[in-house]
């Protein structure tokens, strides 16, 4: 992937600069419940502060459907942004129109505007281009940071920077570039990928393009037990994605071909008829009828934390287990302990992983943890991101 241009490098002074963030965030009762989206556009947002930019804001929030809804409102972010930066961010009602035009005709060198919520029109998504040209008549020059949207070829992630020129990249899109890049391009040996989640069919590309470069796989959550019965292990009651079993199959085969080690557990707590006050270890690999895997056991730990020891590569995607239930947590937990003291290349891949190891104070002890769950997967997946895509390429 060509390298590209970087906030660093462009000339905002007095410029209106459009930045597109990832304010998409959790509110509890008008507030931000949890600020890490916000804080991890800091950086850029500072640079352009400095340099005399007029910026001009702009995210989605959640999933309004072109329709206005207060409880998805982007004000609480405003607010938010204002104490961590320590000076006025100011606000608009809308994010184009004469609501948005005044608000940026206010800013002032070094300060900040943020539109209002994006997919409150239904144009976002649909890249409409005369949403697009309204958003691009609000600025000079276009810098993406919102690296959780870059899959999705929206109006502000994709044909904004088709209009405005120069397009760069900010500092967080450009360390989620650099630090999942580094997995495809040049990762050390040994390298083991931890997957985990529910769906085998969500992993699919990732797998096959992790394939040539990984050396183990170590496989957990729901999405093992499809694994396990492709192996011909019974699993009880636990969630299996039944069209996906001789697929499975096949890419179990072809990582033994290859010389790829498959880890899959080998004992497991389970729940009972469906209750989760009812659960229990199981003797060995396989699970009775009528009782479902929802964490590793002891011994899959220890194996799962003995590989994480030996790495010195380790992509992290899904969590092993439903770890959001503290009885159910264990696997989860002490592999995110073992790879945070771990001396290896640690990368969180985004979505749950990411809010796994958040819960578990584990966060700043990875070498990254992406701020992209679905962007994240799809660009280890060998898949071009459109919102990449779309910036200036670097002289």
């Amino acid at each position: 992937m060509a390298k590209k241009l970087s906030v660093r490098e462009l000339d905002v002074r007095n410029r209106r600069v459009f930045c597109r963030v990832d304010f998409n965030v959790p509110l509890e009762g008008g507030r931000v419940a949890d600020d890490t989206r916000i804080a991890a556009s800091l950086p850029t947002l500072r640079l352009l502060a400095e340099r005399g930019a007029r910026t001009v804001l702009a995210s989605h929030l959640g999933r309004p459907k072109g329709q206005v809804k207060k409880e998805l409102s982007l004000e609480p972010a405003a607010r938010r942004l204002a104490e961590l930066v320590d000076r006025e961010v100011g606000f608009a009602d809308d994010c184009v129109g004469r609501e948005a035009e005044s608000a940026v005709a206010g800013v002032e060198p070094g300060g900040f505007v943020l539109l209002e919520n994006l997919r409150f029109h239904k144009e976002e998504e649909a890249n409409e281009d005369g949403f697009v040209r309204a958003l691009a008549s609000l600025a000079d020059v276009y810098v993406n940071d919102a690296f959780g949207s870059a899959h999705r070829a929206h109006a502000s992630t994709t044909g904004v920077p088709r209009v405005l020129q120069p397009a760069a990249a900010g500092f967080l899109m450009d360390r989620e570039l650099e630090q999942l890049g580094r997995l495809l391009e040049a990762p050390e040996a040994p390298f083991v990928a931890i997957l985990g989640g529910a769906k085998v069919s969500d992993k699919i590309e990732l797998i096959e393009n992790l394939m040539p470069r990984v050396d183990r796989f170590l496989v957990g959550g729901a999405m093992a037990y499809t694994f396990l019965a492709a192996r011909g292990v019974a699993v009880g009651a636990s969630r299996v994605e039944a069209d996906k079993i001789d697929l499975a199959r096949a890419l179990l085969e072809r990582a033994e071909a290859l010389g790829k080690g498959v880890v899959l557990p080998d004992d497991h707590v389970v729940t009972v008829g469906g209750d989760d006050a009812v659960h229990h270890l199981t003797a060995g690999v396989e699970i009775a009828a009528g009782e479902a895997g929802v964490d590793l056991g002891p011994r899959s730990i220890e194996r799962f934390v003995a590989e994480v020891r030996s790495a010195r590569t380790v992509l992290w995607n899904g969590p092993l287990g439903r770890f959001e239930l503290d009885p159910f947590s264990s696997g989860t937990r002490a592999v995110g302990e073992a790879l945070a003291a771990s001396a290896a290349v640690s990368v969180v891949g985004g979505g749950d992983t990411a809010a796994a190891v958040r819960k578990f104070s584990l966060a700043d002890r990875m070498t990254h943890v992406s701020t992209g769950g679905g962007a994240s997967l799809e660009f280890l997946s060998g898949l071009e991101l459109p919102g990449v895509a779309a910036l200036t390429d670097a002289t």
